[in-house]
């Protein structure tokens, strides 16, 4: 379980990482120099051990190269998603105490508008591919400090951020385990050996970097001296070209990829040799099972999927042998002791549903500055939780019924309802709303919102369109609604709760239609 710059040392000219698209190799040696460059730069700027850096970049080797050498240099770093737009990003960013940015020159726009509106709260930015007004070439100011490693080497770790049901993002940190640059990733020893991710490991990676996932794998893979295929976007036939093409050994999924790829036609699959992928691991969002079971016919025995959260409270691993006698699980607890609790805080027996928790020694993260949320996330026994909802079955295996709080998976991005529903409330025109997901057949699920109007005359075609218009431009097309509905009277509990459960099974039941006035989500 060598660091990076181990296999640096012994196999110099082995590729650490591939770009998919334009073929570009960073090998272990060039990997270990330019992280050390990054490394004096930080230093350099004045940053040290503990302190904060934002990136928002696309999938790119310099991604790679940034969180190498925040990771030696005892940086905590967040990458930001893409998709987000300025108040957003600007939260994030601001939350977490970021002292240096580093932006692209393809979300150039984000990025200098970032700059507007953090004046002295960020000393430092940079930009990738090029430069822009108030940002400093990030390879230019890299090409000038030395190769070598930093004197104060210490062990980095990212902070990502995941909205909580509150609408604001919530930064959640795990400390490392040891100060050590040295020390292995802390999935090698439990999910690294699961997956079996060895030297010999080639991994395609065809999700955003900047989802854990994605990020925690790439990190695993480099740890172990492993060869990292990343694509730039995710194409379906792609995907499968690089598998064939570099032997692809381990691959990450989420279901929207398999439906992509299962829905190519039959000569094209047939095109491509999978024969040398030994897992596909999949996970983020709920897998129909005829997917899995396509997937399975298609692949082999190697599909996996596991069930866990940022905060790193525990995890469930089920293979396909197993999946197929438990069809619908996420499997047992690998890390961690699985409790399934009910509401006045009693462990519930075998089969009855309540709130997943997960006790043991890993439960140890805290939302950064949000000590009460912190503590909302944990019971007197010292068990954590992230809301979600299950049961296990007399074998011990997981069942997912609801998560976090009707929070919405949609293309194995997660969406929170709340944080919509407060922009949607402050229309003039808007009385009420409730937002949900509802079944998509492609996406696992899709975002719908319910509104109220301040007045019935305006529940018309028009008045959906100007809302959904309105709406774009305050949030990103991701949590996008992908239809908008009106109803005479949302369902409020007395003591004002909206119970957005009743207008769940009247849309999954089929009593109202899943069409409605402005539908219009960019896909």
């Amino acid at each position: 379980m060598p660091h990076p710059s181990i296999t640096a040392e012994t196999y110099p000219h082995k590729p650490a990482i591939i770009m998919g698209g334009s073929g570009e190799i960073v090998t272990y040696k060039q990997l270990d120099e330019r992280s050390n460059q990054g490394a004096q730069l930080f230093r350099s700027q004045g940053l040290k051990a503990g302190d904060h850096i934002g990136m928002m970049l696309e999938n790119s080797r310099q991604f790679l190269e940034i969180v190498w050498a925040a990771q030696r240099s005892g940086i905590i770093f967040t990458p930001i998603s893409t998709h987000l737009k300025l108040t957003e990003a600007a939260y994030i960013l601001e939350n977490c105490g970021a002292k240096l940015f580093i932006g692209s020159l393809h979300l150039a726009d984000v990025a200098q508008e970032i700059i507007a509106v953090s004046p002295g709260k960020i000393a430092n930015f940079f930009m990738i591919d090029g430069i822009k007004p108030g940002f400093e070439s990030w390879e230019e100011a890299i090409d000038l400090q030395p190769t070598t490693p930093i004197e104060d080497q210490s062990n980095g770790v990212p902070m990502l951020y995941s909205s909580g049901t509150t609408g604001q993002p919530k930064g959640v940190f795990v400390p490392p385990e040891s100060s050590d640059v040295n020390s292995p990733h802390p999935l090698v020893g439990s999910m690294g050996a699961a997956f079996g991710f060895s030297s010999e490991t080639v991994y395609l990676s065809p999700a955003p970097l900047y989802h854990a996932a994605p990020l925690h794998y790439c990190m695993m893979v480099a740890f172990q001296g492993g060869t990292i295929i990343v694509m730039e976007q995710f194409d379906a036939e792609g995907a499968l070209q690089l598998i064939q093409e570099h032997r692809v050994t381990h691959s990450q999924w989420v279901p929207i990829m398999f439906i992509r790829m299962l829905k190519l036609p039959p000569e094209v699959r047939a095109r491509y040799d999978m024969s040398s992928m030994q897992f596909a691991i999949h996970a983020a969002a709920p897998c129909p099972i005829e997917v899995k079971e396509q997937m399975i016919e298609w692949w082999g025995e190697v599909i996996v999927e596991y069930y866990a959260a940022s905060e790193g409270i525990g995890v469930t691993i089920i293979d396909s042998a197993n999946w197929l006698t438990h069809k619908g699980s996420v499997g047992p607890a690998l890390v961690g002791e699985l409790h399934i609790v009910d509401d006045d805080g009693n462990e519930l027996p075998v089969g009855e549903t309540g709130t997943i928790y997960f006790g043991g020694q890993q439960t140890r993260f805290t939302y950064h500055d949000e000590p009460e949320k912190t503590a909302g996330a944990y019971n007197d026994k010292g068990w954590a939780t992230t809301g979600d909802v299950g049961y296990v079955d007399e074998d011990g295996f997981l069942y997912l019924t609801d998560r976090k709080n009707f929070m919405i998976i949609s293309g194995g991005v997660n969406i929170y309802p709340q944080e919509i529903e407060n922009l949607l409330i402050t229309h003039p025109k808007i009385a009420d709303v409730a937002v949900f997901g509802i079944p998509h057949e492609e996406f696992g699920e899709q975002v719908k919102a319910v509104v109220e109007p301040m007045n019935w005359a305006d529940a018309t075609d028009e008045v959906g369109i100007e809302i959904m218009e309105w709406l774009r431009e305050k949030i990103s097309h991701i949590k996008m609604p992908r239809s908008l509905d009106f109803h005479p009277k949302l369902p409020r509990m007395d003591n004002g709760k909206l119970y957005k459960r009743h207008l769940v099974e009247e849309y999954r039941s089929g009593t109202r239609s899943d069409e409605g006035s402005g539908a219009d989500r960019d896909e």
